[in-house]
């Protein structure tokens, strides 16, 4: 009866319930769908000030430790892999298209529609919001987004010449309040997740089934094919044999599958990153710990396939300036910026809100995110030793004799203690909601 009280279960036992009402009393099922919208609703009205909040606070309390050659490598090969993250899967989703057995054909709010543009001059003028408290009504998150960095890029500043973090204080406290009443509109998510999935499988019937199938394919395969690119790429560069890898990687790998947590796993990272591959501490501390609140390139890969499925879901072809925008927003998530703690259905409101996609497919993704979460912190947590590797050996601080497994090094405790402190504002998505 324990096993029932986990939130991940409850959810995918809720869908299979839903989808299985929803096939056998057919249309009748859309009676429910407004108690998922209520669910979603719900979701939506936390987004703006989360992510404001989120925003000052990351940018608001930004130091110049870390600078450098090491800083420079690091943020390189972290951001070049998420754009090449975004690129495949925005190929794959292309060729494959997971959402397309599925079509919403209802009206969008046009309240959360992104606004229709005649050029690329326009798209950018749009970046930019006349009036912030207009931007936030209407929940159009890149002017929101635009002001969060410059607002906290100025409280930085104040911060670091006055020394009063009053301000900074409060968008920390106002974040964590944000949080905690996300995690209680969570506690009614199975009934949402039913409603809405009952709902949407009595509109398209079985086809809920195969797109669910669908999307779950398509991420893990471009896992796959990134994991794939990582360890050739870390081969040619370092020289050192990829054979051993597996075997380097597979206790960090037991734990991150089994707790779907980059945080947790952090540890067994940072200790097998020395010890078994033979980096140097000074690369692992910096490099490791930089990696657990930017280097989640399954989530970009992840956040990318989320935009594709819902555009394909709604039958609504994306323009090129959208794909793009949806490939920045991706990886902003990734780097840290603007990460959204609290779960994978804050964040899929996000991109949906933010490219005026349709929010009905939404339920269906959260019911297998417990399944995304695994490959998400598969390829993040794996991807960051991958990156230590390159960044190392770029500086000669990889141990061959270690890595040969011809000698041994204990690794010595990193100084995590601003990483604790910043960890509830930063901390990755991929943790079951």
């Amino acid at each position: 009866m324990k096993a029932l009280r986990n939130p991940a279960l409850q959810i995918g036992i809720a869908a299979v319930a839903g989808i299985a009402f929803g096939l056998i009393v057919g249309e009748w099922a859309s009676n429910l769908k407004f108690v998922g919208d209520l669910f979603i609703r719900l979701i939506q009205m936390s987004i703006v000030p989360l992510v404001m909040a989120s925003v000052i606070v990351a940018t608001g309390s930004m130091s110049g430790k870390g600078a450098g050659r090491l800083a420079l490598r690091t943020f390189g090969w972290m951001i070049g892999f998420s754009i090449v993250a975004a690129l495949l899967a925005w190929g794959l989703a292309t060729f494959i298209r997971p959402g397309a057995g599925m079509v919403f054909e209802g009206q969008l709010d046009p309240e959360l529609a992104a606004p229709e543009t005649t050029g690329w001059q326009d798209t950018v003028l749009a970046f930019v919001s006349t009036n912030i408290v207009d931007a936030m009504s209407t929940a159009t998150m890149v002017p929101i987004i635009i002001f969060s960095l410059l607002f906290g890029a100025a409280l930085n500043g104040y911060v670091a010449k006055t020394g009063n973090r009053l301000v900074l204080t409060f968008f920390d406290q106002l974040q964590q309040i944000v949080l905690s009443m996300i995690r209680l509109v969570m506690y009614i998510a199975p009934v949402g997740v039913f409603c809405l999935l009952a709902a949407l499988a009595g509109d398209v019937g079985f086809a809920v089934v195969t797109t669910a199938l669908s999307y779950l394919g398509t991420t893990l395969l471009g896992v796959v094919i990134l994991l794939t690119l990582f360890v050739t790429i870390v081969a040619l560069r370092t020289g050192l044999s990829p054979w051993k890898l597996p075997r380097k990687l597979a206790e960090q790998t037991a734990v991150a599958v089994t707790t779907t947590s980059s945080a947790v796993t952090f540890p067994t990272v940072l200790r097998n990153a020395v010890e078994k591959v033979g980096i140097s501490q000074r690369v692992a501390n910096f490099t490791l710990s930089v990696g657990l609140t930017m280097g989640s390139y399954g989530a970009v890969l992840n956040y990318m396939i989320v935009v594709m499925f819902l555009a394909q879901a709604g039958d609504i072809s994306l323009t090129p300036g959208q794909i793009v925008l949806g490939m920045a927003l991706a990886v902003l998530l990734n780097m840290g910026t603007i990460t959204v703690p609290g779960g994978f259905p804050v964040v899929a409101m996000f991109l949906a809100t933010s490219l005026g996609l349709p929010f009905e497919a939404v339920g269906l993704l959260i019911a297998v995110d417990w399944f995304t979460g695994i490959f998400r912190t598969f390829l993040n947590v794996n991807g960051d030793t991958l990156v230590a590797m390159l960044v190392a050996n770029a500086s000669g601080e990889i141990d061959r004799d270690v890595y040969d497994e011809r000698k041994t090094v204990a690794a010595a405790s990193a100084d995590t203690s601003e990483l604790d402190e910043d960890s509830a504002a930063t901390s990755k998505v991929e943790e079951p909601v």
